[in-house]
């Protein structure tokens, strides 16, 4: 069995993968689970799957943990310090990584699972639209095997050609007849909405997007269309695509979970039902098809597909990442920084929703273009811009 780590164990992508893996027994030696503060869950989850280590950012949850191990006798080794962390998942005790930390916060997990040359299945969109090209560089030089997790690059990469899926970070798309990705998107749940109502819509309306079950975070990004904006960059770096090479369409069924458009007229899309299971269990299973848990798509069922361009007064975010993503790993570093901060606000009604693509864009703004030199260089970068929109939501918000 492969030995795998979960980063984000406790959210949304984390519990979809332990759903495989509880469907799929014998396949993954679960030998390390990541989180930051949930410890009732992450207690749960060591009583049912035991795992030689546990990783808790907060110190206080990570103790906490401690005690109740320690009562019911278990033997998991509770680690707290980031540096240990990150040090055991270049171990041994590592073959495999899920990457499902949300934002920011995932990068440096990521770098180092892909640094020591490990198998990582990427759920976390952060480290490429971070890092981009740094990202891409380690995967090279360390001959880490991706898998991307997100369902529309999930779909695009089973839409590839074996050549093409094999050089993910340097396909030459156009060489292997490619003409265009089409990534899809669902418009989330104001696709609908007049404009005019977009100021007065809650965090509540917001995180109940109509087709997929996620974490809020996601979820307001998905009602923006900044999820779309961050997939785009993603897809970018994944599959080494020009602008010219890259549409992005909406369709409100998410059932077609992405497409690649060919040279010769042919179109190859991936389906089925809006469940992230489906992809996991694609990365998981590597070169054979696995159980997923999740029904197949009835056709007999299922609504009629639709398809729309995007409409950049709906979705301003969505323009702000297309526009960042060929500007440099500044801008998307940026933009990223500046969204959590914007998200953060709004679910605590601190600022409107309107106010999100305001804020990030007033961030963008007021910085010039510059080379990245190192990794540390974009983690200062991405500090200065989060202090830059706290400050801007302190004096302008907040009043």
């Amino acid at each position: 069995m492969k030995k795998l780590a979960i980063l984000g164990a406790t959210g949304s992508i984390g519990d979809s993968t332990l759903s495989v893996c509880r469907s799929n027994p014998g396949l993954y030696q679960i030998t390390l689970l990541a989180a930051s503060s949930s410890v009732d869950k992450m207690f749960a989850l060591c009583r049912e799957f035991t795992p030689l280590y546990v990783s808790m950012s907060c110190k206080i949850a990570a103790e906490k943990l401690r005690s109740l191990l320690k009562v019911d006798n278990l033997s998991c080794h509770v680690l707290d310090d980031e540096q240990a962390l990150l040090q055991l998942l270049a171990s041994d005790y590592v073959d495999s990584v899920m990457a499902a930390i949300v934002g920011a916060a995932g990068l440096k997990t990521t770098l180092a699972a892909v640094d020591a040359g490990k198998e990582v299945f990427l759920a976390n969109k952060e480290a490429l639209v971070m890092s981009g090209a740094l990202f891409i560089d380690a995967v090279k030089k360390s001959g880490a095997k991706l898998w991307p997790v997100d369902s529309e690059h999930n779909a695009i990469y089973q839409a590839l050609s074996p050549k093409l899926q094999d050089t993910i970070g340097a396909c030459d798309l156009s060489g292997e007849g490619v003409s265009k990705i089409l990534l899809t998107g669902s418009g989330g749940p104001f696709l609908e909405k007049p404009l005019a109502e977009f100021s007065a819509i809650t965090p509540a309306q917001a995180v109940k997007h109509p087709n997929w079950s996620m974490g809020k975070k996601i979820s307001i990004d998905s009602a923006t269309m900044m999820n779309k904006g961050l997939e785009y960059i993603e897809a970018r770096w994944l599959f080494n695509a020009t602008k010219e090479q890259l549409q992005i369409i909406i369709h409100p069924q998410s059932v077609i979970h992405s497409m690649v458009q060919y040279k010769d007229g042919s179109v190859i899309a991936q389906m089925g039902n809006p469940n992230m299971r489906i992809p996991i269990a694609y990365v998981l299973g590597g070169e054979q098809r696995i159980e997923s848990g999740i029904d197949s798509l009835d056709f007999f069922a299922a609504p009629d597909f639709s398809f729309s361009a995007p409409d950049f007064d709906r979705y301003p975010c969505l323009k702000l990442a297309i526009d960042a993503c060929f500007e440099g790993q500044q801008s998307t570093t940026i933009l990223n920084a500046a969204n959590e901060i914007a998200v953060e606000a709004f679910l605590n009604q601190s600022i409107k929703f309107t106010q999100i693509s305001q804020l990030v864009e007033r961030v963008l703004n007021q910085y010039q273009s510059a080379a990245i030199e190192s990794v540390e260089h974009l983690l200062e970068i991405d500090s200065q811009a989060r202090l830059s929109a706290s400050d801007i939501i302190k004096r302008d918000y907040l009043c």
